[in-house]
């Protein structure tokens, strides 16, 4: 665990958070992704009365989170744990609803620039991408154990390659021979599939398969579609819900959701009158999704893909 990791995170478009979850005075907000704790700080900072509720799927960021965050004293509460189990959580605490609630979802910078994680195709590290180290299975288990067209599938959904296929077929064809146990392993069996035009791209050939593999081994998707269902019912009428996103598919996921509790009626286009009695649950905040700004992006280019959008529980 790097000292100081706490100190050179940076959390994304933290001015937006902090705007959008004020005003905080005697408010409860949970930060369902503590990380770094670096988005919770800021929120101590901006209000001595408001509390803040720290949970995270990594045992490591808890810790050092906990390190950042001990200056404010019982304002503040960690939970080892997965955001998709907040009602447990909320229960477990005795705390039945909450004023605003922050998700941030994707790999953290702690997971990330660690080798022995194994997130990142820029570090040579033991293929792992487990966020939650108790899970049994790493990504090299099963990169070992899956079959082509599962290899070839989760590629194709999760990363949005386009050259899944060659990828699959030269992963099975590499660990035919040897095991694939390391990142750099992964990355130039990924990079020797693809043409020679796709390489010489912006984006590392690698990427997109990298974060298709985390992406289903932690359940990322399901995870998000859990959190955002439970996480609005646990928020009292008129809390805030502030989702950050990284990746098309988890926005997309997070824009219908958030649309959804925000319409009136769910009939049928053709009904000549409504019969579902839907009422709107919701006010949506950001028409458009949050970006950072050239500054931001210039400071912390991490953040260059992130996107916020949030919205007000209204029943």
């Amino acid at each position: 665990m790097p000292e100081g990791a706490a100190d050179l995170h940076q959390p994304v478009l933290l001015a937006e958070v902090v705007s959008i979850l004020s005003p905080l005075k005697g408010k409860t907000v949970v930060d369902g992704t503590l990380g770094l704790g670096g988005h919770a700080e800021a929120l101590l900072q901006a209000d001595e009365t408001v509390r803040v509720i720290g949970i995270d799927r990594d045992a490591e960021a808890i810790a050092l989170a906990c390190q950042r965050l001990a200056q404010f004293g019982s304002r503040v509460r960690t939970i080892h744990g997965n955001f998709r189990d907040l009602d447990r959580h909320l229960d477990d605490i005795k705390i039945k609803a909450v004023d605003g609630l922050l998700l941030d979802i994707g790999v953290s910078s702690l997971q990330l620039d660690l080798d022995e994680r194994g997130f990142s195709f820029r570090r040579d590290g033991p293929l792992d991408m487990r966020m939650d180290r108790k899970g049994t299975q790493t990504a090299a288990d099963w990169i070992h154990t899956a079959t082509e067209s599962e290899l070839s599938a989760v590629i194709y959904r999760f990363g949005e390659e386009r050259y899944a296929r060659r990828i699959a077929r030269a992963i099975v064809t590499a660990r035919e021979s040897d095991r694939i146990m390391s990142t750099t392993q992964l990355a130039g069996i990924i990079r020797n599939a693809v043409p020679a035009k796709y390489v010489y791209r912006r984006l590392d050939p690698a990427t997109r398969t990298f974060q298709a593999i985390r992406m289903f081994l932690n359940d990322e998707l399901g995870a998000l579609e859990a959190g955002l269902a439970v996480g609005f019912e646990r928020l009292t009428i008129g809390g805030t819900f502030v989702v950050i996103s990284f990746h098309s598919l988890e926005d997309r996921i997070v824009k219908r959701f958030f649309r959804e509790k925000a319409r009136a009626c769910v009939c049928p286009p053709k009904l000549p009158e409504c019969i579902c009695d839907k009422e709107i649950e919701a006010e949506i905040l950001t028409p458009r999704p949050l970006t950072a700004t050239p500054s931001e992006i210039e400071a912390n280019p991490r953040s260059r893909s992130a996107k916020l959008r949030a919205a007000v529980r209204l029943r």
